[in-house]
């Protein structure tokens, strides 16, 4: 017998298959070895009592064995000698584009700026060595993208924009854990998802698609107002219809697009801080208990959003149990991200708390305005942190209370901390609104505005400066015929799983481009 049932149990009930089964088995009065499997569908956390629930929906086998696989598998054909397309980038928009491409019978041509995923990692442990960044290989730039070392996340907003659970199952394909198919917040993990990565990558040259790293698209190929392929920094030309797929960093890719008179704008951003707890003081706020999250819970996540002077002010790529690192894509900045490994077990827990700015905001009138104002205060934020990744902070209620911080806590950030007066230097309606946003923060929850946090700075690639205009019909770009602006860094996705649908929506609309 299969059932399917709803169930909502204590933590220590559901943190196994086992358990599981010794729970269904008194439940519903049957004798424990007659239940097979039990295979959880859903999976969220209920903590807003004391008492936490976890909710779950499972597929119950009772003398039965499952017969079919965790996940549904997608078939790649071989596709020599078929048409093809060039993808630009290896980042999740590109990757999935690939991969769709070859779903449906188009040979794609890969190409990446940075290295391959596992070289890419020696460059980026070079960062908090040397405090020097590769511009090619950096935790922006290399297969993978920005998503591969930055957490992993794989919860999305953007249901409407395509198949959430066709990404999830590619994943699963690859190698991930078949708990993201059921968790409400799924997430991969900044050590499994390299391995991932390199799957789809060998199963994208399996099938006769290419991928090319160091090799950087330096031009587009156009014949009047038609790309027919791109120029590259190792002197190679590749042929064919175009998904551009650079990532929210590309911005000498921007530069270029903007001087041919390839139509873009700008886009609003957010930009702020990253904000360090310890893990166990986020434990105990968000599961309402002295013990924190005790032996079945996993670190403690948190989501704030309120509206300060008129703009939002809100939490970003919270990553409990996890790390906070150096983002920068080239010299002369500062930047800062972060990630968390598959098991979260790090002592500290951060998130980015940033502030929503609009072009108006800083005076912009042309289409480069708010990639300047990145530029301007990446710069600002080097400056401050001695010319080096050292990042400049501040304890958290110090900087609400305008006061330096003549002292600051253990941190996970590698390259060190560098005391400094963030609250003086910071644009005043960016600083301003966090300083608000963080009192408001801690009235609903009472004890997250605290001196054992620290604000470490910058957090400014929360998504692209610019969208690269495109038709909303044919995905192509509204002027440019054969160019498919794609993912996160053209503005139409935020996240690895928005980003890898938007790739599947482009791949399908260059193939029927293709077909004519």
């Amino acid at each position: 017998m299969i059932s399917e049932l709803s169930v909502r149990v204590l933590p220590g009930q559901a943190v196994s298959e086992q358990a599981l089964k010794t729970y269904f088995s008194v439940e519903n009065q049957v004798d424990v070895r007659r239940i097979c499997a039990v295979r959880v569908l859903k999976k969220s956390i209920d903590a807003r009592q004391r008492t936490i629930f976890v909710n779950l929906k499972v597929r119950l086998y009772v003398d039965e064995q499952p017969t079919d696989d965790e996940f549904l598998r997608t078939c790649y054909p071989d596709v020599e000698g078929k048409p093809q397309a060039v993808v630009v980038g290896a980042g999740p928009g590109g990757l999935f584009a690939a991969l769709r491409l070859i779903e449906l019978g188009i040979r794609p041509i890969v190409v990446e700026r940075g290295k391959e995923v596992h070289e890419r990692k020696k460059d980026i442990a070079q960062i908090s060595r040397s405090q020097q960044v590769d511009g090619e290989s950096n935790y922006s730039f290399g297969e993978g993208g920005a998503g591969a070392y930055s957490d992993g996340k794989l919860y999305t907003r953007s249901k409407k924009r395509g198949n959430v659970d066709k990404i999830l199952n590619v994943f699963c394909q690859h190698g991930a854990s078949t708990s993201i198919l059921s968790d409400a917040h799924p997430h991969i993990g900044t050590d499994k998802l390299p391995r991932v990565i390199e799957n789809m990558r060998n199963t994208i040259l399996r099938c006769g698609g290419e991928v090319h790293f160091q090799t950087r698209m330096d031009a587009l190929v156009m014949e009047k107002s038609r790309v027919v392929g791109i120029e590259t920094s190792t002197g190679e030309t590749f042929m064919g219809p175009v998904i551009l797929a650079t990532g929210h960093s590309a911005r000498d890719v921007y530069r270029w697009l903007h001087g041919h008179k390839v139509r873009i704008e700008a886009k609003a951003l957010a930009i702020g801080v990253r904000l360090e707890h310890p893990s166990a003081l986020i434990d105990r706020l968000q599961y309402h208990s002295r013990d924190g999250r005790g032996a079945y819970l996993p670190a403690a996540e948190y989501s704030f959003v309120t509206q300060v002077q008129g703009r939002g002010v809100y939490s970003f790529c919270m990553c409990p149990g996890g790390f906070v690192v150096p983002a920068a894509s080239g010299p002369e900045q500062i930047v800062v991200n972060g990630m968390s490994p598959s098991h979260r077990g790090s002592r500290w827990s951060n998130s980015g708390m940033v502030v929503e700015i609009h072009p108006d905001d800083i005076g912009g009138t042309d289409a480069l305005c708010m990639l300047r104002y990145q530029e301007e205060l990446e710069k600002l934020c080097w400056q401050q942190g001695n010319m080096k990744q050292t990042a400049p902070s501040q304890r958290m209620a110090d900087f609400v209370k305008g006061k330096l911080s003549y002292d600051l806590p253990v941190s996970s950030y590698a390259p060190g901390l560098l005391s400094s007066p963030l609250h003086f230097w910071l644009p005043p309606f960016v600083g301003d609104r966090l300083r608000q946003g963080f009192q408001h923060f801690d009235r609903m929850s009472r004890g997250f505005l605290t001196n054992e946090a620290v604000v470490i700075g910058v957090e400014t690639r929360t998504s692209s400066p610019v969208r690269i205009v495109r038709d909303n019909d044919t995905l192509q770009h509204v002027t440019v015929e054969g160019l498919f602006p794609c993912g996160e860094g053209a503005g139409y996705a935020g996240g690895i799983v928005s980003a890898g649908m938007d790739g599947e929506r482009c791949a399908e609309a260059l193939c029927a481009y293709v077909q004519g």
